[in-house]
């Protein structure tokens, strides 16, 4: 018999600032006991939540589970910005260009695929329209030479029949309030989520059509028995006749990939409900997204009332942890940093109080591919976003249920076809060095 033991479970660094600006949930249903499943999803986060209703689709009678180790939204599905983006946006790069027009545009189509299935899974579940809002996000410059990044990624958006907007100096302060940037590029496909409660009415619309969804439930082990797999949790087990591991980097607790996935955290800041003197003082409009034209600058949101409170959101530097956990050190270090940045952009409301800090995990790979295949008999992957979490997640989730279903689709042709991820240079170097690089990368994006 086969088995794999967990070496690690979640560990989260500050709270989930998108749920917990949300009303409480109903208590959580924790797996008591032992159980019987034609499927188990071990994850729920946006990869587990779309392999789950993706199997419904595709086996209407289908038993189907998925555990989560924390709390529904709790996890890295509650900490990441909230963009659902449609267009490369290779983290990378200069300025998120891909890897030719080609790949792009396959790409383009395949992030389009993820969106139009979170576009359903909402109407479906009546998802309170605030929480999946296809507003598009801009690009903001505070430099000339973050302009011309922005000029370049436009002309290579023109180049695949892609729309954009550049917005100038004055248009960028009426939409934000911010003299900050000198300009912007606005781009219309992407999709404001509130993370936190798109990731709620998804898991309430699973429940409603009759999957369980277990929480506080964290998978410690797996073990072949006969045909299937037993899953082990701290209070009871699941036998599944196929298992789709949906845990992004916890991949690699179970021996998978081991040596090959880069965790990176990044962290963010979330201000109190802005009062109305606020308000006044910051002007703008009451929801924005920018991400950065240096992808490693600083991402702001603004929100509003429907998804919160009158909020504005700040996500900046990133560690990389290969032990899966931001240090509480780490956590401090880069509030003060979101801190200035936000005053910054901000000084007519600078002292305004941040009420959340969080970091969240990332999990990447040296060339950029996802791990979406079939692990073993009726055991498949679904993990590892390389920082586009919401559509990345979304696309490996829906993959892995059509690998386990076997269903071939443009989805799965394209994970399928993907290298292998290259091994990393072994500990301490990889760390000592990847901090050193992510730290110069944040020294050179400077203002951006």
């Amino acid at each position: 018999m086969q088995a794999l033991t967990a070496r690690r479970t979640p560990v989260h660094r500050g709270p989930a600032g998108w749920s917990a600006i949300l009303p409480g949930q109903p208590a959580p249903e924790v797996l008591e006991g032992d159980l019987t499943a034609d499927f188990a999803v071990v994850g729920g986060g946006f990869a587990g939540l779309s392999a789950a209703r993706r199997l419904h689709q595709l086996n209407p009678q289908a038993r189907i589970v998925v555990l989560e180790a924390t709390r529904i939204a709790e996890g890295a599905a509650g900490r990441n910005s909230g963009f659902m983006i449609d267009l490369p946006h290779d983290i990378s790069s200069d300025d998120y260009s891909g890897h030719g027009a080609g790949s792009d545009a396959a790409i383009i189509a395949l992030n389009r695929h993820a969106i139009g299935f979170a576009r359903e899974a909402a109407a479906d579940y009546g998802i309170d329209a605030n929480y999946f809002d296809p507003a598009g996000k801009v690009n903001g410059a505070a430099s000339a030479k973050a302009d011309a990044l922005n000029r370049s990624y436009a002309q290579h958006l023109t180049s695949l029949g892609e729309a954009s907007e550049h917005l100038d100096g004055q248009q960028m302060f009426d939409l934000t309030g911010s003299r900050h940037y000198v300009s912007g590029l606005y781009t219309p496909g992407t999709v404001m989520l509130q993370p936190a409660g798109y990731i709620r009415g998804l898991a309430a619309g699973l429940r409603r059509d009759g999957v369980r969804v277990f929480e506080n439930s964290p998978v410690t082990g797996l073990a072949r028995k006969g045909r299937g797999w037993e899953i082990a949790t701290p209070r009871g087990k699941v036998g599944a006749a196929y298992v789709i591991l949906a845990n992004n980097g916890h991949l690699e607790s179970f021996g998978f990939a081991r040596g090959r996935l880069m965790h990176v955290f990044l962290y963010a800041s979330m201000t109190v409900d802005l009062d109305a003197a606020a308000l006044a003082a910051l002007g703008g409009q009451p929801r924005w997204g920018i991400t950065p034209s240096d992808p490693m600058g600083t991402t702001m949101r603004r929100i509003d009332t429907g998804q919160g409170g009158n909020r504005i959101v700040t996500r900046t530097c990133a560690t990389y942890e290969p032990g899966m956990e931001a240090s509480e050190a780490s956590l401090r270090r880069t509030a003060a940093v979101h801190r200035e940045k936000f005053a910054e952009r901000f000084p007519q409301i600078a002292d305004v109080p941040m009420e959340y800090a969080w970091a969240g995990h990332l999990c990447l790979t040296r060339n950029g591919v996802s791990v979406m295949r079939r692990l073993d008999e009726g055991l498949f992957a679904a993990c590892v976003c390389n920082g586009l979490g919401t559509a990345r997640s979304t696309l490996t989730g829906i993959g892995a249920a059509e690998l386990a279903s076997g269903v071939e689709s443009d989805v799965t042709r394209h994970f399928t076809a993907e290298v292998q991820p290259p091994r990393l240079p072994p500990p301490p170097f990889s760390t000592i060095g990847a901090n050193v690089f992510l730290r110069w990368k944040e020294w050179r994006a400077g203002e951006e």
